[in-house]
């Protein structure tokens, strides 16, 4: 464990919204131990980590190394994203939109040595995800803010992703300018190109080639890549 995951456990949890009785509850556990937990008192048992990554919506490993990703602030790069003039129908397949964000992450880090996000990536067959990705846009869809069209091709599912109509000129908070225009040049590169098309980009770049398979893909990786390799 990191020496400050106690840190990340309480940030984690006022991002979330929820109090300590309400998380101590999840757990199972009285709120006196998971105080504790807060307050660098009590070590934290490998169970009892894997219930507060799930509880939290993020992966162990990002528990484990204390980590401060913004979740919230990933789900509003979902949305900029939708919000980009990818396809003529404004709908993204949803493991592409996976990858335009990594993207974003990734050659964030290229260029200032932290994330935008600090979502952590893991590598598995159709590229590099955080866990917490299919979460994100189960929660977007449950709160209005994204529709998905659901259609089968060649025997399986395919989800199409776009922004609702009742959320698309609710502004963006938690972006900076410099952010946001990353993301537009990203989607403007992307316009209209297949999502085999951008697997295949991402499983050619270092980070990806280099990590194994399950994985968290260390960001320093994409510093050793050629800059238009990137994104």
């Amino acid at each position: 464990m990191s020496k400050d995951y106690h840190k990340a456990i309480k940030q984690l949890r006022v991002q979330k919204g929820f109090s300590q009785s309400e998380v101590a509850r999840k757990l199972g556990i009285p709120r006196t131990s998971y105080v504790s937990f807060e307050q660098g008192k009590r070590d934290i048992s490998l169970s009892e980590a894997a219930q507060l990554a799930d509880v939290f919506g993020i992966s162990l490993e990002e528990i484990e190394r204390g980590a401060m990703a913004n979740y919230e602030k990933y789900k509003e790069m979902i949305l900029t994203f939708l919000r980009c003039v990818v396809s003529t129908d404004g709908k993204i397949p949803k493991t592409k939109l996976a990858k335009l964000v990594y993207l974003a992450d990734f050659s964030w880090f290229y260029k200032h040595l932290e994330s935008m996000s600090g979502m952590q990536y893991r590598k598995i067959q159709y590229g590099p995800v955080p866990d917490s990705y299919f979460r994100a846009i189960d929660e977007l869809e449950e709160a209005g803010k994204i529709v998905i069209d659901r259609k089968k091709k060649e025997g399986r599912e395919m989800l199409l992703i776009a922004e609702s109509q009742s959320n698309i000129h609710k502004k963006t908070s938690l972006l900076s300018k410099d952010e946001l225009l990353l993301i537009r040049n990203i989607a403007k590169k992307w316009k209209e190109k297949k999502t085999n098309e951008i697997v295949n980009f991402t499983h050619n770049q270092l980070p990806y080639l280099i990590s194994r398979d399950n994985e968290i893909i260390p960001y320093e990786l994409i510093t050793q890549e050629d800059p238009e390799y990137v994104y």
